[in-house]
């Protein structure tokens, strides 16, 4: 611990990532430790990153051209949340301005299939992203649903389900859809079969069963991507809803034939609450597969009450959990939204970290943005989770290990009173202080 350096931020003192003096480094002693393990290595961690949805990238292209370039600094710079990833949407999802798929309605051979449409807003904002990053942001994506013409209920909304007449052809369109993205130089990483595949929603929405997800991916979507060359660069996750089933709903996927072959992880949402056990349940039984958390926001229709602070420590309890539980990659939701918490199709609007004023020509960043930031800055790719051991749980801590052996040590204080903590490693610890309602970054090596 020769060299510390402790980031916080407090509302109530006004810090925002503001570094701080450490404490001395002192032999250990019998007190409020928070003990590090930095040789109990744990899952790698991809990195971090938000969606690119249509909602955010219109928000995004109707600001001036310095507050363009601010916003990207401020998600992908090295002054911002230095973020690596980002998720797409194959077709419309809700955070869009409308319906719309890549094809016209009824063409059984794709020859209509044009990504015109993404070409506006989504691909600009990416390419916005890669420049500043000096390399493309990893992109996974999901579709919200197919076209209507190849679901029961004929539309892209309310739910209803692939017929089965069209698997193939869905499947196809998946290639289609990453194979036009590389043709202009945008190359996605990951995919997964179905956003939120049990949700009935008044938005885009499609049903599967974990029996119909099982033979999709190992009849149609797993040969079909094999058959094009593709799954030496292209990873598919399944599920991508909420964590309480996420260990049943693997498990029952897995099992069909064929399945775990084309089966590289599980995808999870935060909407019902914690659920982090569910995750160990994967890790324990599934410890060759990845899990990414791949959606989570404060929505307006239930947290509309919750005020900054609750805002933020649910998002960084949220990441640690998350972490902690095995989860290799985080997506936040839309990287910004209008000041409606929009635009959304079906007025299903949501806050987020960065929220465009009422004007649409600048701005805000909320607290949310500074409590992420204390993880996405300072915990690199390849950095490796690591054991931890903490005197209380009014404190939530995580610790990691980065590629060129700096430990970060994350400390959230989600209480109303200033608490203690004697951060060890082997013989040597140094004391620090946690204000309430505060959360600090810790370096060292």
């Amino acid at each position: 611990m020769k060299n510390i350096k402790i980031i916080e931020t407090d509302t109530s003192r006004g810090l925002f990532w503001a570094q701080q003096s450490a404490g001395e480094v002192t032999a250990a002693k019998e007190m409020k430790q928070l003990v590090i393990y930095p040789d109990e290595k744990e899952t790698t961690i991809r990195g971090f990153g938000g969606a690119f949805t249509e909602a955010a990238a219109h928000t995004y292209m109707c600001l001036p051209e310095d507050k363009k370039d601010n916003l990207i600094e401020d998600l992908y710079g090295d002054s911002g949340l230095r973020y690596t990833m980002g998720r797409i949407h194959m077709n419309s999802c809700d955070f869009a301005l409308g319906n719309y798929t890549y094809i016209e309605e009824g063409d059984e051979t794709l020859d209509t299939f044009d990504i015109s449409h993404d070409k506006k807003e989504i691909i600009p904002m990416i390419e916005a992203a890669t420049k500043k990053l000096g390399r493309q942001p990893v992109l996974m994506m999901a579709p919200w649903s197919p076209p209507p013409f190849m679901k029961t209920n004929g539309e892209m909304n309310h739910g209803g389900k692939l017929k089965s007449e069209y698997k193939e052809l869905w499947a196809k369109y998946y290639v289609r859809f990453i194979e036009e993205y590389r043709s202009i130089g945008i190359d996605i990483s990951f995919t997964s079969i179905q956003n939120e595949p049990m949700a009935t929603q008044t938005w885009d929405s499609c049903i599967y069963t974990a029996q119909d997800e099982a033979e999709f991916v190992a009849d149609y979507l797993g040969p079909a991507m094999e058959k094009a060359g593709l799954l030496d660069k292209m990873k598919i996750f399944v599920w991508d809803h909420n964590k309480e089933i996420s260990y049943v709903r693997l498990k029952e996927i897995l099992e069909r034939k064929g399945a775990e072959k084309y089966v590289s992880g599980c995808a999870v949402h935060w909407y019902t609450g914690d659920h982090f056990e569910n995750l160990h349940l994967i890790k324990k039984h599934f410890p060759e597969k990845e899990i990414f958390f791949t959606e989570g926001c404060v929505e307006y229709s239930r947290l509309s009450d919750a005020s900054d602070v609750q805002n933020a420590e649910m998002y960084a309890h949220q990441m640690i959990g998350n972490l902690k539980g095995g989860i290799t990659a985080i997506f936040d939701w839309n990287l910004i939204v209008d000041f409606k918490g929009g635009p959304n199709h079906v007025g299903n609007y949501c806050d987020a970290p960065i929220k465009a004023l009422e004007s649409g020509k600048d701005y805000e960043k909320k607290l949310s943005y500074y409590y992420i930031g204390h993880m996405t800055r300072y915990i690199k790719e390849g950095a490796n989770l690591i054991w931890s051991s903490n005197y209380t749980d009014k404190l939530d801590a995580l610790a990691s290990l980065n590629p060129d052996g700096q430990r970060v040590v994350v400390i959230l204080n989600k209480s109303g009173e200033e608490l203690p903590v004697e951060l060890r490693e082997g013989d040597e610890s140094t004391r620090l202080t946690l204000a309430p309602h505060s959360i600090q970054t810790v370096l060292y090596e």
